[in-house]
């Protein structure tokens, strides 16, 4: 889409007319959900990875070829009884543009590690678009339940653009001795060719070697799958680390389902866990980026 910037005798004017009407405001919510290894209080670290495509913000000049959005994020956990358990309110400020007609824009992407009791929550994400009086504001909502299952588990399955990275590091972008880069919105793009993915098995017997098995699948009835080994460690969780080809998946959904096998001959299912993506190859974006829904 292009657009008609008129020419005013005034500067001032031009520097704050809106450069660019964008849909509504956008924003994407993809939680994790791994266990405190505190044993003093039960509960889980939650990881909450914020993503507002900027496609949705409005731009506007603020000089000669200089074109920005600014946009608030307000992020809330809720308890049961509607009493808040967290509350944060996150100023978004993109980079400057020199022309608000490039079809494909970074998005602005944070992350935020809450540790919380067990228990039944309600995750509530709002942006909004500093440049927009009407239509500018978006709410999305989701349930969040945080419990310790009995025997072996999984922790949630993180969707990564890149492999995760050994990292001896302790920011909000590490977990288990890994660098993590998140898939906002757990989409891959045209020019994607592997999901890659993180996750964490707790309480699993550590007498034997386990057998981990991968499966991939789409509505159609496309799969692959992939089989590995998998060494538990005593007294904290298990790192599983690994990367799958997209080859010939088609557009849509997908979701990767990790299983692990013990007992005599590695047949007894102990934990599974499942995570659903998108592959979409109508655009294409640089690693990190999403595409607008």
């Amino acid at each position: 889409m292009r657009f008609l910037l008129l020419v005013t005798a005034s500067l001032l004017s031009l520097a704050w007319s809106p450069a660019a009407q964008a849909g509504p405001p956008q924003i994407m919510l993809d939680v994790a959900r791994f266990r405190n290894l505190n044993k003093v209080e039960n509960g889980a670290e939650v990881e909450i990875y914020v993503t507002v495509p900027t496609q949705s913000l409005t731009y506007r000049q603020r000089a000669p070829r200089a074109f920005q959005s600014a946009a608030t994020v307000t992020l809330e956990v809720l308890k049961a009884d509607g009493k808040p358990a967290y509350r944060e309110v996150i100023t978004l400020k993109p980079p400057v543009l020199n022309d608000t007609t490039i079809a494909i824009k970074n998005p602005q992407s944070f992350l935020k590690r809450i540790l919380l009791p067990d228990g039944k929550y309600t995750l509530r994400g709002t942006v909004k678009d500093q440049y927009r009086s009407a239509g500018g504001v978006t709410t999305v909502e989701e349930p969040l339940v945080l419990e310790a299952p009995t025997g072996p588990f999984f922790s949630d399955i993180v969707l990564l653009t890149k492999p995760a990275a050994k990292n001896g590091g302790t920011d909000n972008f590490s977990r288990g001795g890994y660098r993590l880069t998140r898939a906002p919105g757990y989409v891959y793009s045209r020019g994607a060719e592997n999901i890659f993915f993180y996750t964490e098995l707790h309480n699993a017997p550590t007498t034997q070697t386990l057998r981990v098995h991968y499966h991939l699948t789409t509505p159609d009835g496309s799969a692959a799958d992939a089989d590995g080994e998998l060494t538990p460690q005593s007294g904290r969780p298990t790192t599983v680390v690994g990367q799958l080809p997209m080859g010939p998946l088609p557009e849509g959904p997908f979701t990767l389902f990790i299983e692990v096998y013990g007992g005599p001959g590695n047949k007894k299912l102990l934990a599974g866990h499942r995570v659903v993506g998108e592959r979409t190859t109508a655009e294409y974006a640089p690693a990190g980026a999403a595409v607008p829904r």
